[in-house]
């Protein structure tokens, strides 16, 4: 569990690829048969933004940078790793907060961003299929003539790629009613580790066999690479029916939430954040919120204009029954897009708040979610640390974000063991270590937590059987010394706090 934000320490060396590249000059001069010199980056300077993804704390330069701009380059360039046996890692907007998109040391980055195109949108079959570069919000504005829309929505969705969602199974706000990424991909085109091309699915949900799709969807590039994704498409909600509520205690929202599940009601979506994460949204986006509360409550109805007309009743009564200290429904589009933007922008606007913040990912039972706000509170006062929450309450999935100083020494260190009694917390409750954000690198020694060395083994071989050379994205999600990024910091600090072990 890492800074977000950080821009790296002194304690965390870059391994030079220098003598690496020297030993395999003469293979990397191969891509050259491939792509043009000006698409294979391998100069320090070039490499440098390659070197993290959103978690920036841990750093690994790779060998090469590769920017293919079709598909073709991409299954060229994968069935040359193979062949040289040369680890690779696919990369598009690099906002992975779990290190996910981190590069290998003896490997190279495969950089998607080109691979941008909307290849097909039928309104008729409501489906989009794109390259794995797309931004998410572009599928969207893309269908909007066409009164459809593209349902999840991350937090990062004006700039993380639907590739990189694919990848981790991404969800968003409004995954409580239409579901994660998974839910939405009817068909998959991808490049797998052995520079096999494979067609899954296509236009329509009817289908036989096995759900290869779905089991693509979260693999976090262990597999290989998506190269062409069909998406399906939505209906534009008819009407939306917004309501922020402010309540006196993070605990009070949480049980607010239970009960408006309780009752039957599926919103699309339910947010919480807590007073930190309003201070920050405050200053960073000028957002109204009402005074005086610790912690705020959205709930977002939306459907056919009779529908929400019946159901608004049914929640404008349970929200009132919850005791807030202050209930604002959005009056019109103006006002619910401030409302969003404020819960949008929390996870950059909490930047404002501290130098450095880990952004944690765990889940609880809906029903335990007041208990587990008032538990993280009471983490956060022992180890004497600030804690702003932001999450999707209404699947349970916390975004607790962990405020540190990592110029103090010792700071990433008591950040990180209060990070890992969260996650313990998350399975002690029944829930998971997470819910969007993904294993990468930085849960990687808790997966025994949840699972069992045989389900680990079964997990390992199925990875084996997509790419048995593991050269595709390797040292990533499984436990264990395969990561060459881990080997530079040192004991993992979870590790210290005697709260993972790699035995």
């Amino acid at each position: 569990m890492l800074s977000a934000v950080h821009e790296g320490r002194a304690d965390t060396p870059v391994r030079s690829s220098e003598a690496a590249g020297r030993s395999v000059r003469s293979p990397l001069d191969r891509f050259a048969a491939i792509l043009p010199p000006d698409r294979i980056l391998m100069r320090p300077v070039e490499l440098a933004a390659y070197e993290s993804d959103g978690l920036t704390a841990f750093r690994t330069r790779p060998l090469a940078v590769v920017v293919p701009e079709t598909a073709d380059e991409v299954i060229a360039i994968v069935r040359l790793c193979h062949e040289l046996k040369l680890p690779f890692v696919a990369r598009g907007s690099g906002t992975s907060l779990s290190g996910g998109s981190l590069p290998i040391a003896e490997g190279i980055v495969i950089a998607l961003n080109r691979l941008n195109r909307i290849l097909k949108l039928n309104p008729q079959q409501r489906i989009a299929v794109v390259e794995p570069g797309v931004i998410n919000t572009q599928v969207t504005t893309a269908a909007a003539p066409f009164g459809l829309h593209y349902a999840p929505d991350p937090s990062s969705q004006s700039i993380c790629t639907i590739g990189g969602n694919v990848a981790f199974n991404s969800g968003g706000a409004h995954c409580l009613k239409y579901g994660m990424t998974a839910n939405h991909i009817l068909g998959i085109k991808a490049v797998l580790g052995t520079g096999e091309v494979v067609e899954w699915g296509g236009g329509s949900r009817e289908r036989l066999g096995p759900d290869w799709c779905g089991l693509f969807t979260g693999n976090e590039g262990l597999f290989g690479i998506a190269l062409e994704i069909t998406l399906q498409l939505l209906p534009k909600a008819e009407c939306f029916h917004t309501v922020l509520a402010g309540y006196r205690t993070l605990e009070q929202a949480g049980d607010a939430v239970s009960a408006v599940i309780a009752s039957g009601l599926l919103p699309g979506a339910i947010e919480i954040m807590d007073a930190l994460a309003l201070e920050a949204a405050v200053a960073a986006v000028h957002a109204e919120y009402p005074p005086g509360c610790e912690a705020v409550l959205i709930v977002e109805l939306e459907g056919p204009r009779e529908v929400v007309a019946i159901e608004r009743e049914r929640l404008d009564a349970i929200l009132a029954a919850s005791a807030p200290v202050e209930m604002r429904p959005a009056r019109d589009a103006e006002e619910r897009f401030a409302i969003w933007k404020g819960r949008k922008s929390a996870f950059s606007a909490v930047g404002r708040l501290s130098p450095d913040f880990i952004v944690q990912d765990g889940v609880v039972p809906r029903r335990k979610l007041g208990e587990a706000l008032r538990r993280i509170a009471e983490m956060a006062r022992e180890s004497n640390i600030r804690v702003a929450n932001v999450f999707h309450a209404g699947d349970g999935n916390l975004h607790p974000l962990i405020l540190f100083d990592g110029r103090e020494e010792g700071a990433l260190h008591r950040a990180e063991s209060l990070a890992g009694r969260i996650l313990k917390m998350c399975v002690e409750m029944g829930g998971s270590i997470t819910g969007e954000h993904g294993i990468g690198v930085e849960k990687r020694e808790c997966l025994p937590d949840m699972f069992t060395a045989d389900e680990i083994d079964c997990m390992q071989r199925l990875r084996a059987a997509f790419d048995p050379l593991g050269i595709a994205n390797p040292g990533k999600m499984f436990p264990g010394k395969e990561a060459p990024a881990l080997s530079h910091v040192g004991l993992h600090p979870l590790e210290k706090a005697g709260l993972i072990s790699r035995e």
